[in-house]
């Protein structure tokens, strides 16, 4: 079924990624048997579904998983014939990251290797209890692919970031929460309410500030603090003359307190 942008509604149900929207909220989820493995159709299909979402003017993404598991990394097919290796797996990260609206990950059963490495291109993680994460590509004599082994330096420093991706292990999502990696954890059965209660309240606020917010984070994070001082006079119009701006200025000084209803332009 594909309809209109507008409302609540599927597309291709069947699809290896369902998007679905709920408001200004995409919701992408991943739906390919049985544990989500990438490969080329998968990581088209999310980057698809990622772009679709920005260009129809939703105004953020939740990511999750319609399997027992978020995702637990490559499909070892792809891996042994070679298809992954001629993967331009750091772009198709990269343009994942650089969706210019606020992206959740709601992370439950699994996410490895690549599964978690996904995850770490969206902006927020939430995570279930008792979800297993970690990168585990050592223990087949790979190393993470897709740039986990940096987003994980960026989060919880270079020392851990060795020790994740070197042991290989498996880690709970309050530990990776301790380690800044995680954003929040929440029991398994409130996972849905409370990523898709976040993923509201960011469809609900300043889209141009959260875009700037987004590719100055990025940027300080690829290329470093003075590149980001830089990169903060480019954006810095775009915020100025946006209508939310106007509008949470005149809300302030009429009330005192934030309280604008954002329009996201």
């Amino acid at each position: 079924m594909d309809t209109n942008d507008n409302g609540t509604r599927s597309i291709d149900e069947d699809g290896i990624v369902i998007f679905e929207r709920e408001g200004d909220v995409a919701l992408v989820k991943l739906n390919k048997p049985p544990h989500n493995l990438l490969e080329p159709a998968m990581t088209d299909a999310l980057e698809a579904a990622f772009s679709r979402a920005a260009a129809s003017g939703c105004r953020s993404i939740l990511l999750s998983s319609r399997m027992r598991h978020f995702c637990a990394g490559a499909d070892l097919d792809a891996t042994a014939s070679g298809t992954l290796a001629k993967m331009d797996l750091i772009g198709f990260l990269q343009r994942i990251e650089d969706v210019p609206i606020p992206t959740i990950a709601a992370v439950h059963g699994a996410a490895l290797g690549g599964g978690f490495e996904l995850a770490l291109a969206c902006d927020l993680i939430i995570a279930a209890e008792s979800a297993q994460i970690g990168l585990v590509e050592t223990t087949l004599g790979l190393f993470p692919l897709m740039g986990g082994v940096q987003r994980a330096v960026a989060g919880a420093g270079r020392s851990r970031a060795k020790e994740i991706a070197m042991l290989g292990r498996r880690h709970t999502s309050a530990t990776l929460e301790r380690w800044g990696l995680v954003n929040k954890v929440v029991a398994d059965d409130a996972l849905a309410d409370a990523a898709l209660s976040l993923a509201r309240q960011l469809a609900a606020g300043p889209t141009v500030a959260y875009g700037a917010v987004k590719r100055i984070a990025n940027h300080t994070a690829r290329y470093g603090v003075e590149a980001g001082d830089a990169l903060t006079a480019e954006v810095a119009p775009a915020v100025w003359s946006s209508a939310d701006l106007e509008a949470g200025l005149q809300s302030f000084l009429r009330t005192g307190s934030p309280g604008a209803v954002f329009t996201g332009t």
